[in-house]
């Protein structure tokens, strides 16, 4: 019998390439995987099936407080009362633009687009037209349109070829770069190679090894000084997740311009670009024109003004660094236990799974056709966000457990002596013990 989320999975790639219009939502694990989620509360979705889930892919990120969280969904609905978008700004515009700029390090002057991506070409083309210069060094992955470099990132994950990304012309694409994170040489050589023609340096931090960037961001920020260029830190996933000014305020750093997106409206659509007065002057005197008809739009700026009131007011990431702790300690001694060549690596609020490509094949397939399976929905980064509460943490290492279990037993430990040995789950440790890594 054909199951709802099978129609509509169906239905779907009928008429809509990769049946969804995000590559990375698109189901991989069917059955076990979700094709169609119709609801969620707090850190829970629920299926097209009636089927829950704990959930830590978190809209892929943007769900930072929780589904249906009450002062997000509060705001949307007084601002639906007075109007969604106006043919002049909203007051909202403004009163968000001021929080941005009192709570981001590097912030003197912000505007409003919807997505990150798109934030992006909004700081390179500012860049260009501050610096006179065309040529920019793409650290890690910016999102899909400004994923212009021969052998860059095309999707997280997805590295292009040697040659420019199929529909980009090769003149567009010999004017991007790509440096890998952490290559302190390679990017020397770049500078070394077009120093003088290089307008801007933008940067995604890698997850998985983000404490490099305690040496990293300030080589950048030395050699893009040295050089004339501007540094854009691309703070879509850290910004209010690492810290509420993300890695800038973690490491201390100040990049020119930044964006911040996922995190900032708890799911509304909202990306922010902000950076110095000198070069986000240039959208008025520098000629660089970037216009949205939907950057002001008001329910988005409304539910922005809310999340970061939250963000003001409560210790939202103490809390994302204290749960993605715990889960960390839980899941890694799961792992251990079972001898399964995983590891989590990064820092709490946004772990990063990484599976030992030395390691048995389809083990990463098999891992979260488990964890569905079981009722956890993840993703390659572990989303926490602030409904998660300790109680739904060790329910969540309770139903990974039985996973791992299942997961050993067909065959993919890495000492064949563990397979099927029998594990209590122990709960996970309070508050970072254990030399747990400590928030900000």
């Amino acid at each position: 019998m054909t199951s709802p989320s099978d129609t509509w999975l169906e239905r779907a790639r009928r008429i809509m390439p990769w049946g969804s219009s995000t590559c990375s939502k698109a189901p991989r694990y069917r059955p076990e995987e979700p094709a169609a989620i119709v609801s969620g509360k707090g850190c829970r979705v629920w299926d097209a099936d009636g089927r829950a889930y704990i959930d830590f892919r978190n809209a892929l990120g943007p769900i930072s407080l929780g589904y249906r969280f009450p002062a997000i969904d509060n705001a949307i609905r007084e601002q639906l009362d007075n109007g969604i978008i106006f043919g002049h700004p909203s007051p909202l515009e403004c009163e968000v633009a001021e929080m941005i700029c009192d709570l981001i390090p590097c912030a003197e002057r912000a505007r409003f687009l919807k997505t990150g991506g798109e934030a992006i070409a909004a700081c390179i083309r500012l860049a260009r037209a501050c610096t006179r210069r065309e040529h920019v060094i793409q650290i890690g992955y910016n999102g899909w349109l400004n994923s212009l470099a021969a052998g860059g990132r095309l999707l997280p994950g997805q590295t292009a070829a040697g040659t420019a990304p199929a529909g980009v012309p090769a003149c567009l694409s010999a004017l991007h770069h790509t440096c890998g994170w952490n290559d302190a040489d390679g990017l020397r050589r770049l500078f070394a190679e077009a120093g003088a023609q290089i307008a801007a340096v933008v940067v995604a931090a890698n997850l998985a090894d983000i404490e490099q960037g305690k040496l990293f961001y300030p080589l950048l920020r030395r050699l893009t000084r040295e050089h004339g260029a501007v540094l854009i830190f691309d703070e879509i996933v850290t910004g209010f997740r690492v810290a509420v000014g993300g890695v800038q305020d973690h490491f201390g750093v100040t990049p020119d311009l930044a964006v911040f997106a996922k995190g900032i409206a708890n799911g509304m659509p909202l990306s922010v670009y902000t950076g110095s007065r000198a070069v986000m002057a240039c959208c008025e005197t520098g000629g660089a024109v970037i216009s949205s008809t939907y950057g002001g739009e008001a329910l988005s700026l409304a539910a922005a003004k809310a999340a970061l009131s939250v963000y003001r007011a409560e210790d939202v990431i103490g809390h994302l660094w204290r749960q993605g702790e715990r889960l960390a300690q839980g899941l890694r001694r799961l792992l251990r236990e079972r001898g399964l060549p995983l590891e989590l690596k990064g820092f709490p609020p946004c772990l990063h799974m990484t599976f030992d490509p030395q390691g048995p094949a389809q083990l990463q397939e098999s891992f979260f056709r488990a964890a569905y399976r079981n009722g956890v929905s993840l993703y390659d980064v572990i989303y926490i966000n602030y409904s998660h509460q300790a109680a739904d943490i060790d329910e969540t290492l309770e139903r990974l457990a039985k996973a791992v279990k299942e997961v050993a037993k067909a065959g993919f430990a890495r000492n064949p002596e563990v397979r099927g040995r029998s594990s209590e789950v122990s709960k996970a440790p309070g508050a970072l013990g254990e030399g747990g890594l400590r928030p900000p």
